[in-house]
């Protein structure tokens, strides 16, 4: 018969829990913001001979294919930060913008896979974490509308 502890947590505690969580979750959508505004910027700017020699696909595709999927990469990550203007606005925009990032994220995974570009099929695997970590992550303040979760216990 196995025994189950069941633990009270101070408000100090969970405020405290709630505040790491937040700081996390600030630090991934920094770090997804600044590589896919850097990865957009370059598929707009960077020649396609270099883009190229960098990974497979943009030789299979329209350069026009490519710089349009630069300029949704920027807007994407602009929206994951959006919440830095207004929460109440920009919630539901960052949980757009992470949905739509993932969705970017999944396609890119299985073309890497495809082209058999094994470091960037990682990369995706690596960012497709971090962007279900803070879809997952924001949802209950995002869609105030849902019924809290317990954080802790």
């Amino acid at each position: 018969m196995a025994t189950t502890f069941k633990t009270q947590h101070s408000p100090a505690q969970i405020r405290l829990c709630e505040t790491y969580r937040n700081l996390g979750l600030w630090t991934f959508q920094g770090w997804i913001a600044m590589f896919f505004i850097a990865a957009g910027y370059a598929k707009l700017t960077v020649s396609l001979e270099t883009l190229t020699a960098l990974m497979s696909w943009p030789a299979l595709v329209d350069p026009d294919l490519v710089r349009g999927v630069g300029i949704v990469e920027i807007v994407l990550a602009v929206g994951v930060l959006a919440p830095l203007a207004s929460w109440r606005l920009g919630g539901p925009v960052l949980m757009m913008a992470a949905a739509g990032l993932a969705a970017l994220e999944t396609v890119m995974l299985a073309v890497h896979v495809a082209g058999q570009d094994l470091g960037l099929s990682l990369v995706n695997l690596i960012l497709l974490a971090l962007t279900a970590t803070v879809l997952i992550g924001r949802r209950d303040k995002a869609m105030p509308g849902r019924s809290p979760r317990v954080l802790l216990g």
